[in-house]
């Protein structure tokens, strides 16, 4: 069975500077695939060459056994969502109209939503817990409910593959773990092959079943939490000192900075 996705040798440029640098990997369908690596690493570049807003320039990009350049505009909308890490608080609409954009691929030319579109909607904010929401605008919602109606509105388009770039940076403790698990949930639930950028390596650790670190455009290490996240491997990367070990919430390491120290 092909994979979820498949990126082979895949380099991008702005002008002569080299952000990605001769990528090679795969994710599996039903993976919950973290991205990972300090700023400036490439992680959000190669979220928006996977999403299909950035064209791959050097490379090749396949999504389930097909070239990413033999998908239109609306299939690709159909088989990937993408949850960028910031969305304007002020759009003039409500909870309902903003998840049923997700249905958009699936309208007709006049843009008129069925009652399939309808119920479609409810469910994914229902999923989310949105839906005692859905006649609030957005810019009355904490960010954490407003992060939920985004990954309703991904839900809606029922697409194979969801892409999240930092989808908790600016939440709390208790939003940041709403979020996490609503993902966990799609993937066990629905089946739903999760990719995600996070600079939480605690986070990544708890939920990632693979994890991808990023340094300089190109890959440190590709694999579980286990093999990605060690001392000596986090500490080349990110230029500090740091405490690894397995966390007594289960078989997964933990990160702890050294508080006062640099590399």
């Amino acid at each position: 069975m092909s994979p979820a996705i498949e990126i082979k040798n895949l380099s991008h440029y702005y002008g002569d500077s080299p952000v990605l640098k001769d990528l090679s990997f795969s994710i599996h369908k039903g993976d919950f695939f973290i991205i990972i690596g300090p700023n400036g690493s490439g992680k959000t570049t190669l979220m928006n060459t996977i999403s299909g807003i950035l064209n791959p320039q050097k490379g090749r990009l396949e999504i389930f056994g097909r070239s990413i350049q033999s998908y239109n505009r609306k299939n690709l909308a159909k088989t990937i969502a993408f949850v960028p890490q910031m969305f304007p608080a002020d759009f003039p609409f409500s909870v309902t109209e903003m998840v049923l954009m997700g249905r958009s691929p699936y309208l007709g030319i006049l843009g008129l939503e069925k009652e399939e579109d309808i119920k479609l909607a409810n469910q994914a904010m229902n999923f989310t817990e949105v839906k005692h929401l859905a006649h609030r605008k957005l810019n009355q919602l904490s960010g954490g409910e407003r992060q939920r109606v985004f990954i309703a509105r991904a839900i809606c388009q029922e697409p194979q593959i969801i892409l999240l770039d930092e989808p908790t940076a600016s939440l709390d403790l208790a939003h940041q773990v709403k979020v996490m698990n609503l993902m966990d949930r799609l993937k066990r639930e629905k089946g739903i092959t999760i990719i995600m950028v996070s600079h939480d390596l605690n986070l990544a650790a708890m939920y990632g079943n693979r994890l991808l670190l990023l340094n300089k455009g190109q890959t440190v290490s590709l694999g579980p939490p286990q093999k990605v996240l060690t001392s000596h491997k986090l500490e080349a990367t990110y230029g500090c000192r740091l405490l690894v070990d397995e966390s007594p919430l289960g078989k997964f390491p933990r990160i702890m900075l050294v508080p006062g120290s640099r590399g």
